[in-house]
């Protein structure tokens, strides 16, 4: 028999769980926060403390049956789907700079060098993980941590628990969305990737006009030291590219939080 005083304590504890799965799948689906270096400990945490005060602001009740019923699996199945495409929104305006670092990669003809991403703990081109790593910290300039906080919490008020379901508009949304994951990353890359290829059409008729040059030997250590120039010509735009990607990555997600 439960002691008179503990006697609310199971439901409570079934509210917290409720209350860790969409900000926990969000964070699962996110940059950074679905990084493979952060611990689950302090995603959690994180998740509860973000979970607990939304979920306070809604008239929400558990099922009848408790979570292992019908109801209940409906519950969790909805927030799940919404925590993963709130997060996934942003990660799609994110990936962004990891597209234009490997169209930048293989235009200089790096695309044979790669090293292991400590974020997702996959092969990626060196410079699709450089420029991840800028994506990364102007992530954080902007605030969009805080921002994916506020959008989690302000999705319960319009897809509160129980009744979490995105409509087809906005899952149609998120699916045109992706698209944006591929025009993005081609705008960033294009002044470098487009100046390099100019190098490369000279290299080529160098090589038409001499044939003894050893187009391997001269044309690779031009592209790669016209890219590496380049780029540090060009940072500042690549810069204002993924920033934009990134806002246009939470401005989606904002919009499905709030039911459009």
């Amino acid at each position: 028999m439960i002691p008179a005083g503990f006697a609310g304590v199971e439901n409570q504890l079934w509210l917290w769980m409720i209350a860790m799965i969409r900000p926990g799948a969000a964070f699962l689906a996110a940059p950074i926060f679905g990084a493979n270096f952060v611990p689950v400990q302090l995603r959690l945490v994180v998740a509860l403390a973000i979970g607990i005060p939304a979920l306070s602001v809604t008239a929400f009740a558990l099922p009848a049956d408790g979570l292992a019923s019908g109801a209940g699996f409906i519950l969790v199945a909805g927030e799940v789907m919404v925590g993963i495409a709130l997060g996934f929104a942003v990660l799609i305006g994110f990936s962004a700079a990891s597209i234009a670092g490997e169209v930048i990669g293989n235009a200089m003809g790096l695309g044979f060098a790669a090293t292991i991403d400590p974020a997702s703990g996959h092969q990626n081109p060196v410079l699709s993980q450089f420029l991840g790593i800028l994506a990364t910290f102007l992530f954080l300039a902007v605030n969009g941590h805080l921002a994916l906080a506020a959008t989690i919490v302000e999705s319960y008020r319009a897809l509160p628990p129980g009744q979490a379901w995105l409509a087809a508009e906005s899952v149609h949304g998120l699916i045109l969305f992706g698209g944006v994951l591929f025009s993005a990353g081609l705008s960033i890359a294009l002044p470098v990737a487009f100046a390099i290829v100019l190098v490369q059409i000279v290299m080529g008729l160098l090589a038409r006009s001499a044939p003894a040059l050893n187009l391997f030997a001269v044309g690779f250590p031009a592209a790669l030291l016209a890219g590496i120039v380049l780029l540090a010509i060009a940072a500042p735009v690549i810069g204002d590219g993924i920033t934009g990607a990134i806002n246009l990555g939470l401005d989606q997600s904002r919009r499905m939080a709030t039911g459009n």
